[in-house]
């Protein structure tokens, strides 16, 4: 049985029919506990790991306490000028902190492995440290390397859960991130799947630095924010699908870092003074402000690159053409950089169309900027724009994954997700983000091998095929909730949903419909097939532009 070409018969189902199912990667044990085992009797179908794993719990405000903690951050990273908004005071959800610092989510453990050092502890909660928004913004304070991984770290998630409408788990069995600032001496950071951490490590630049970095001096990983927020999505999306990275075709790697990279970008386009100071530079043109599109600046200049690791852009100034196309064969982190550069050029666009008002009534109409630096005025209301405008791609981009197949994804899938999950909640499109993002796929050809055109209708995932009954044990009045629809049940009640959805899926009526098949089945010619498995079953609410509320029931069954 064709696992890939299956997945993308099944992700269509789950697309438009909320709680339904999705087929992955046959043959994969993860294993019971007492009470799965106990679900599992039935043995039409199982549940998995994912089931079982509690929602993280962010701290809940109470009544008198404040919305957010002010923090001081590097936008970019410390070989950046401060005068190019190097430096922005951001708001972090507000939870009481131990030091580390130690919250909900997140566990700073600040332990040097090479130097069997443990750095003094940030207090983020000392009334002095309060004060001041946190420590101020330093390459030798160990102090501040740890509220720099706490705050980027916190906003990322923030922004999943905003974009999801519901909480999300980690891998699992880790019930905090554990994330290590001065990890190790050494050129890399990285996620461990296995310890529940994020690792940063520190090196010495090289002697010809092509940046601002002393030459031979150390660069910490911990403090730029591209790495941090690279990372922590790495983690996040680890938690969100199970078995997303089985390295089933080229594509699944890459997608993975090109992902990452995209949440890394548009998280820094949300820092509005550093945005102003390159619209000022650049008279209005972000795209030429390489250091915002740039992705590890200085870990690229310090290292032999004499660039930036990566870059947002690809297209050759000449000519307009994109200077990469999608090849198959490229190297996973080249090959995602198609893929970043393709939504990436969209978020462009439609900057520009959203501003040319303003520019218009700047100039008098003429719609060209004269000379020199534009008014401060105009700078203020472009840069707003640009902040607004990512945090809709960043929502867009994180949303999608939730109609993406649960295995072997491919770029071609992604830009479906990208459509159907905006179509979903945001059926007018005004704008024609939509539009904007399948020229820039094709520009790059980037586009699902299985489907007759390019048009938005014929890249939504389609709806069943026939009527099916309603799930009973699945209808809003039957669910139960922690306080509301975003906050998930316990584990009993996730188990029972997951139960009800493997008895409905797992019907031999119902099996085709949601791209399953029989162990039995005569076309599988001799072939084995594993029980479906409800990997995961969660409830979310969204918000669209016009202020309705949206509810679904989120779910991943594979085969």
């Amino acid at each position: 049985m064709d696992a890939a070409s299956s997945t993308t018969e099944a992700v269509a189902a789950q697309a438009q029919s909320r709680g339904e199912a999705q087929l992955g990667d046959p043959g994969i044990d993860h294993g019971d506990s007492d009470a799965r085992a106990q679900a599992n009797r039935n043995r039409t179908y199982e549940t998995g790991n994912g089931i079982a794993s509690s929602p993280l719990a962010p701290y809940e405000r109470r009544k008198g306490d404040p919305i957010y903690r002010k923090l001081q951050i590097y936008t970019v990273d410390p070989s950046t000028p401060r005068l190019e908004g190097a430096v922005a005071l951001v708001d972090v959800p507000y939870e009481p902190l131990e030091p580390g610092p130690v919250g909900n989510l997140f566990c700073v453990q600040d332990y040097d492995a090479d130097r069997q050092a443990l750095y003094r502890r940030a207090d983020l909660d000392d009334k002095g440290v309060l004060l001041r928004s946190g420590y101020a913004p330093s390459q030798s304070d160990p102090r501040f390397h740890q509220q720099m991984v706490y705050a980027v770290c916190s906003n990322v998630y923030a922004g999943f859960r905003k974009a999801l409408g519901r909480q999300l788990t980690w891998r699992p069995g880790t019930k905090r991130l554990v994330v290590q600032p001065h990890a190790r001496d050494e050129r890399n950071a990285y996620y461990d799947e296995e310890a529940g951490a994020l690792s940063f490590g520190y090196f010495k630049a090289d002697l010809n630095s092509s940046d601002t970095t002393l030459p031979g001096g150390y660069v910490f990983t911990c403090l730029s924010h591209d790495i941090i927020a690279h990372e922590v999505t790495h983690a996040l999306l680890d938690g969100l699908r199970a078995q997303f990275a089985r390295p089933t075709g080229p594509d699944v790697p890459a997608f993975h870092e090109a992902f990452a990279d995209l949440i890394a970008l548009f998280q820094r386009f949300s820092y509005t003074e550093v945005v102003r100071n390159a619209i000022r530079r650049e008279q209005g043109d972000i795209s030429k402000a390489n250091y915002l599109s740039d992705l590890a600046r200085q870990f690229g200049h310090t290292t032999g690159n004499k660039r930036a690791l990566r870059s947002a852009i690809d297209v050759d100034m000449a000519t307009g053409a994109p200077t990469q196309q999608y090849n198959e064969t490229l190297e996973s982190h080249a090959l995602g950089a198609v893929l970043v550069a393709a939504v990436f050029e969209a978020f462009i666009k439609i900057y520009r169309r959203k501003t040319e008002r303003y520019v218009r009534l700047a100039t008098g109409g003429t719609g060209v900027l004269p000379q020199g630096e534009i008014a401060h005025d105009l700078q203020i209301v472009l840069a707003q724009r640009v902040a607004k405008l990512a945090s809709q791609f960043l929502s867009i981009c994180i949303r999608a994954i939730d109609y993406c197949p649960p295995v072997g994804i491919t770029f071609g899938d992604y830009l479906r997700a990208l459509i159907t999950a905006d179509w979903d909640l945001v059926p007018d499109d005004p704008w024609d983000y939509r539009g904007a993002l399948m020229e820039a796929f094709r520009r790059r050809d980037i586009y699902p091998r299985d489907v007759a055109s390019l048009s938005e209708d014929a890249l939504l995932w389609r709806t069943v095929r026939k009527r099916l009954p309603g799930i009973e044990g699945l209808t809003f009045a039957n669910l139960r909730f922690s306080g509301d629809p975003g906050r998930a049940a316990d584990e009993d009640e996730l188990l029972r949903q997951a139960c009800v959805l493997g008895d409905f899926v797992a019907r031999r009526e119902h099996l085709e419909e949601f791209g399953l098949i029989a162990a039995d089945d005569a076309r599988l010619e001799g072939d084995h097939v594993s029980l479906p498995r409800v990997e995961s079953i969660r409830s979310s609410r969204r918000t669209g532009p016009d202020g309705q509320i949206v509810f679904d029931l989120v779910a991943e069954v594979t085969q």
